[in-house]
């Protein structure tokens, strides 16, 4: 398997469960959390929460910065724009030309000027 295919694979793994999208969330809403902060906002235990953002790190969906004794999570946007790119941006471009085609089915050759 193409090592792209298996990153993306690891993306939409760790995006399937709607906790690892909770801790998705709360990163893009206040980027730079501790893994204290993190629970503070996250209905589990320490171990659990520990669990989902491990899977995300190895996703590459979150990455870690040592701040002194502070271990600091920050959201990593490339993933869900490359998935993004691949898997949604062409069903978008097909969906804009279709309805750009009915539109001019709809208002003619002249556009609707007449």
């Amino acid at each position: 398997m193409p090592k792209e295919l298996e990153g993306a694979d690891q993306v939409f793994k760790a995006m399937a469960d709607p906790n690892r999208r909770k801790v998705l969330d709360l990163l893009y809403a206040n980027n730079g959390q501790t893994l204290t902060s993190l629970c503070e906002q996250l209905d589990m235990q320490r171990q659990s929460a520990t669990q989902h953002i491990e899977i995300l790190i190895k996703a590459n969906l979150v990455t870690v910065v040592w701040k002194g004794r502070e271990k600091l999570h920050f959201i990593n946007p490339v993933p869900i724009y490359e998935v993004y790119a691949r898997w949604v941006r062409k069903f978008e471009e097909n969906r804009l030309g279709f309805l750009h085609d009915l539109k001019t089915q709809l208002e003619g050759e002249d556009h609707g000027t007449k």
